[in-house]
Formats: structure tokens, sequence, C-alpha cells
């Protein structure tokens, strides 16, 4: 009998696991973010999420975090790397954190416990949007930044910016990443050319070009002496003419390098020299 059932037992238990397997198989369940779990699946999510913060937290020595220096170091990493999902006083909500589920937790409003803030700083959550910062931050920065979290609930819009402004910023011994500088502070981009650049900035006609402009150059085409602009007989292209040679003597002056129209996307024209090609008779007479 004790043997029937257990190989009822062991067969329920296979059923059961085929049953899971086939199921995750199937894709039927939708795990787009935009589409929240069942309410079994988020409460079996919520407590272990909670129940391995608070295992692995219970473990840590919190060390002083009333230090002021600590708190405004920390403000300053908050700024940079958590503001964006997790908000700061008087910050709207964000596309990041509207569009993470499950939510962040807007920490302006609540204290954290100072342990479970760091455990979860350093070592991230799994399927959650939130990074591990211990892959490039010590301890004593996360900490510091624990600290601050303390503190944050307390703080008005000018308070925080504040305290942000005399943190140092974004800072945490070493490994920080820069953002990209766009926008209307950004150097412009002229093909790797600091000369360009430097002329741009200083007013000397720089614009921006659209994806896959070809390398070129933007300085506008010096005048030339003695040009005299004009289209010869069926719409020639115009062309340069000096007191000192055919419209006195008859004799036909040195070439002149054609120009060529580059038209960028933006409206703006450009002209530049056409290849040089062997000298050829332009057609009419002067």
């Amino acid at each position: 009998m004790k043997r029937k059932t257990l190989f009822i037992l062991v067969g329920l238990s296979v059923i059961a696991v085929l049953a899971v397997a086939g199921f995750i198989w199937s894709g039927l369940y939708n795990i787009g973010a935009d589409d929240p779990h069942t309410g079994p699946v988020y409460a079996a999510l919520e407590t272990l999420r909670e129940r391995s913060i608070a295992v692995r937290a219970n473990e840590l020595q919190v060390p002083n975090l009333d230090d002021q220096v600590r708190i405004v170091q920390g403000a300053g990493n908050y700024a940079a790397m958590c503001a964006g999902c997790h908000l700061a006083p008087g910050m709207s909500e964000t596309e990041m954190s509207r569009g993470l589920y499950p939510a962040p937790p807007n920490l302006t409003e609540h204290r954290v416990d100072a342990a479970e803030a760091f455990w979860v700083i350093k070592h991230g959550i799994k399927a959650s949007g939130m990074p591990a910062w211990g892959e490039s931050m010590a301890d004593e920065y996360i900490w510091n930044m624990a600290g601050f979290l303390q503190v944050l609930p307390t703080l008005d819009a000018a308070e925080y910016r504040a305290m942000v402004d005399s943190s140092g910023g974004h800072s945490h011994g070493g490994g920080e990443t820069q953002p990209h500088a766009d926008g209307e502070n950004a150097a412009p981009d002229h093909h790797g050319n600091p000369a360009a650049g430097a002329d741009a900035a200083d007013g000397a006609g720089g614009h921006e070009h659209p994806p896959g402009t070809p390398p070129h150059d933007d300085a506008a085409a010096e005048p030339q002496t003695g040009m005299d602009d004009h289209q010869g007989a069926g719409g020639d292209a115009p062309h340069s003419d000096t007191p000192a040679d055919h419209h006195e003597t008859g004799t036909q002056p040195d070439a002149q390098p054609e120009m060529v129209e580059h038209h960028h996307a933006d409206g703006t024209v450009e002209s530049h020299p056409a290849p040089q090609n062997p000298p050829a008779d332009d057609g009419h007479e002067h």
C-alpha cells in the first residue's frame, strides 16, 4: 500500500512538473512590462523579493550614517544614478519610472531601511531594472547613498538641489560613466576636424549635418579678386573675367575651378571646388 501511494505521489509530481514546463514553453504568459502580473504571481514575486533582501540585509553591520559629509557625498551619486527612476523632491515621473515594471519606489515619499538599501544598491534585483552598482562602486560610497536615503524624504526641492550642488556630483572613486554631451551645449562634430569645430564654436558658419553626409570642407568659398559672375549663352555656369586678360586683349584667362553646390537636408547650400579636369572650351564667345 505504501509503495502504491509513493508511486502515485511521484507520478503526480512528474505530471505537475511537465504541466509547468509545458506552460512556460507555450509562451502563453505575457511577459511584457505593460501587462501586470496576475495577483497570485505578483504576490509570490513580492514575497520572494522581500524575504530574500531581508534575510541577507540582517547579516550586515550598519556603520554610522549620521555624518553630514557622508550624506552630502551620497546625494551627488543619487542624483546621477538613481533619481531618473526613484525621483527627487519636486520631480515629476520620468519616462524611465513610468515604463518600468514593477514600478520603482518613489524614495522621496518614505524612508527605507539602511541595511536593505545598501544590499539592494550593491547587488541589484533580478528582472526588475535595478542594477548591481557594487560592480563599479566600493562599499563606502554605497553606504553614503544609504545614509542619504535616510534624509531624502525630509528634503524639499530647494534643499535637495543645494545638497546635490555641494556634493561634488557623480563621484565614487573611479569608473564613473559620464553623460554624452548632447543638445545646445555639445560641441559641433566636424568630421573629426578640430579646426573646423573651433571655427563653428566661434560662429564662423558652423552648422549641423544630417546623418550620412560625406566629409567636406564647411568653410565658405573666399571671393576671388576681379570676379564678375555672369552667364554665357545657353545658361553656361558662372565664370571669372579679369580686366587684365580677355576683356581687353581677347586672350583666355587661366581656367578657374568649377564650383559644385552641396545641398543639405536643413536647406543650407555649400560650394565646393569640383575635381580638376583638363581645360576645355567653354563653348561661347566673350
